[in-house]
């Protein structure tokens, strides 16, 4: 069975996604510290443009971003393991 990092890097091969990745990831956690320090607007700015990055990434690369998958998943879509469109019967 792939380990989560395996998983992960299957879907982050095109240098592009992942230097967005690198730049997206701190920028979406740095929203925490901004959260407990109340500071609204930049808690804000910071999470959404560290999603932005990261979704930014994966329509370069051509796949869904992980949290799309799992909303997928739990609604019950199909083709959402995947990353990409259902699969044709």
């Amino acid at each position: 069975m792939p380990s989560i990092y395996e998983k992960w890097a299957v879907r982050h091969t095109r240098r592009i996604n992942f230097a967005l990745h690198c730049v997206g990831i701190p920028l979406t956690a740095a929203a925490i510290p901004a959260l407990l320090l109340r500071a609204w607007i930049p808690a804000a700015v910071l999470f959404a443009g560290g999603y932005a990055l990261q979704f930014i990434g994966h329509a370069v690369e051509g796949n869904k971003a992980g949290e799309q998958m799992l909303i997928e998943r739990l609604l019950g879509r199909r083709g959402a393991r995947q990353g990409g469109p259902p699969a044709r019967q």
